[in-house]
């Protein structure tokens, strides 16, 4: 797809529950174009702004698989993954509390494996390998999720499934209001 359909002076804006682009599978980037490049590089600091760890191309209403993240929060310091696979995963599983920038409110605690190693490409096309374990695992599985159209909030214990379907309620409502046909 490789950014089909962007016009580059577009603003990054977030894609809120429940709008379809965060629950389809990401498509493949053949090729990285500047292009590409540029809105990648463009994701940073909106990540930054938002007060994110990591964020994924669907989350900006983009559906390509390409991902931000960072270990430590600085912006510096932030990877862009493209075409991420995780290729193994290790160290026992836990469960943590995760958020998410297109769940605004919404938390809830989440089964993931405490160690992974990721491979991807840079934006330069060349193939790395990312290992990463606790949060910074936590953050790739969680962004990985979001290219293959999984949502959090369905790995969630039951019992924060159910103390989130309000605002998951709201949110629907919200995402309804904005895209009902004018005049109704």
């Amino acid at each position: 797809m490789n950014g089909a359909g962007w016009i580059p002076e577009t603003p990054v804006k977030l894609a809120f529950y429940p709008d379809p682009v965060l629950i389809r599978e990401a498509d493949r980037i053949d090729e990285i174009t500047d292009a590409i490049r540029e809105r990648a590089e463009r994701m940073i600091p909106f990540m930054e702004l938002e007060g994110g760890i990591g964020l994924a191309a669907p989350q900006v209403s983009w559906g390509v698989r390409l991902l931000l993240a960072s270990e430590d929060g600085e912006p510096e310091n932030t990877l862009v993954l493209v075409n991420p696979e995780i290729v193994w995963k290790g160290g026992g599983s836990e469960w943590g509390e995760e958020g998410c920038l297109s769940f605004p409110g919404i938390y809830g605690e989440v089964l993931r494996s405490t160690k992974v190693r990721v491979v991807a490409m840079d934006l330069d096309g060349q193939e790395i390998e990312v290992e990463a374990e606790d949060l910074f695992a936590r953050v790739l599985q969680h962004e990985i999720d979001h290219l293959d159209g999984q949502l959090f909030i369905t790995k969630m214990r039951p019992a924060d499934k159910l103390a989130a379907k309000a605002r998951l309620d709201e949110l629907v409502q919200r995402h309804e209001a904005r895209n009902a046909p004018a005049g109704s």
